[in-house]
């Protein structure tokens, strides 16, 4: 993949444009809709905010209290009236620069992924950028930063905002600081993905809907939808999912399978504003290089530890080297309790040994470059629950 020089975005060739989609490919999607007498609301055009707006009548006011003043002073020419007259339909105010339309073909959004822990949300963000950019793991909060990846099909950029899992158990400062994350990408968004597994809608899934912004199209995505054995078990399901949101679309997928991958773009391609892209059409996330191993350290330590260890676990990186085509990296892993810290090293130091060489493997496919990892690991108790820490550690 291609780089860019330390702590710029990593980007990497533009993924293959989708062919058309074959009649079958929606007939998971279309079978369930006629059953439950789903309708689609009617796809939105160009966006609103790039309207021009209406003409202003500021020239004839001015133009009026011009001839009033004439008429006290007696000395201003009736020209006025004229010169006045020749201002009527301009926009945006005296002084103000003209409204730029934008009329090119290109579209271009912002895209929130957002549910309640370990719905998949983070293995979808993969999928459809075609390439690891936030990692996954069995474990709940494993996305702990606000994760943009990127993909340009054909003249659309979809521009995905992986989010923590929002929170609703614990009230740690970590967790209020994931929180804070995710409500502050609703806000930003043009499209918000809500994601459940199929078939399945519990409290904390109904947590998580009841904040999201009603003044945003909100597509709800059935995941996981290889796991559903009987397809007809998912029509009172569906109806029921209904009843709780006027959804814009319903969309059932398995993110590990790239037909439904390629079916969702078309799905949600109407909904990105005609704009121009934000990003180069190469260009996978807006993360460092730097940001990226960390991520790739901790998926390694969750997932070679299992539920041994607590989620109150993180990865600092102390030093970072560019020579050529090798990257010497040093990283601390930071727990909250001396335990862990034996946890994580293991017996003869074996484990934390594995976690580094699986970590530094899949580094070198990602940079495309040779990696010299260190790891090492320290307690700092109470840093989940200090904001402090968290700041000092690169949380939002």
């Amino acid at each position: 993949m291609k780089k860019t020089s330390r702590g710029g975005p990593v980007s990497g060739p533009a993924a293959t444009d989708p062919t058309a989609l074959d009649a079958h490919a929606r007939d998971d999607a279309d079978d369930l809709n006629e059953v439950a007498g789903f309708q689609n609301e009617a796809l939105p055009g160009d966006d609103v905010r790039n309207a021009p707006p209406a003409a202003q009548d500021d020239g004839d006011d001015v133009a009026d209290d011009l001839d009033d003043d004439a008429d006290e002073e007696g000395d201003i020419d009736d020209d006025i009236d004229d010169d006045s007259d020749d201002d009527d339909g301009v926009t945006g105010g005296i002084g103000a620069p003209p409204v730029q339309i934008y009329e090119g073909d290109n579209r271009c959004g912002l895209i929130a992924i957002v549910g309640r822990p370990n719905v998949g949300k983070s293995t979808l963000l993969n999928a459809l950028v075609g390439q690891k950019v936030s990692i996954t793991s069995k474990k709940a909060q494993t996305t702990r930063h606000r994760i943009t990846g990127v993909r340009t099909v054909e003249e659309a950029q979809f521009v995905f905002v992986d989010t923590p899992g929002f929170q609703t158990r614990h009230s740690s400062a970590l967790n209020r600081n994931l929180n804070r994350t995710v409500q502050g990408v609703l806000s930003d968004v043009d499209l918000v993905l809500f994601v459940v597994e199929a078939g399945k809608f519990g409290l904390d899934d109904a947590k998580v809907l009841s904040l999201l912004p009603q003044d945003k199209p909100v597509v709800l995505i059935a995941n996981k939808l290889d796991a559903v054995t009987r397809r007809a078990e998912l029509m009172p399901w569906l109806k029921s999912m209904q009843e709780r949101r006027n959804f814009t679309e319903f969309v059932p997928l398995s993110a590990r399978k790239d037909a439904d991958v390629q079916r969702l773009y078309q799905i949600l391609k109407p909904y990105l504003p005609k704009q121009e892209w934000f990003y180069d059409e190469d260009a996978l996330t807006d993360r460092s290089e730097k940001f990226l191993a960390s991520e790739m350290i901790r998926e390694k330590l969750f997932r070679l530890t299992g539920d041994e260890l607590p989620y109150s676990a993180t990865v600092v990186i102390d030093r970072w080297e560019e020579e050529g085509n090798l990257r010497r990296i040093a990283a601390t892993i930071v727990v909250e309790r001396d335990a862990q810290k034996g946890m994580i090293i293991g017996a003869g130091g074996e484990r934390l040994k594995r976690i580094g060489s699986e970590a530094r493997q899949e580094l070198e496919t990602l940079m495309d470059a040779k990696v010299f990892l260190e790891l090492w690991v320290k307690v700092r108790s109470g840093w989940a629950d200090s904001e402090e820490h968290l700041r000092s550690y690169g949380y939002e």
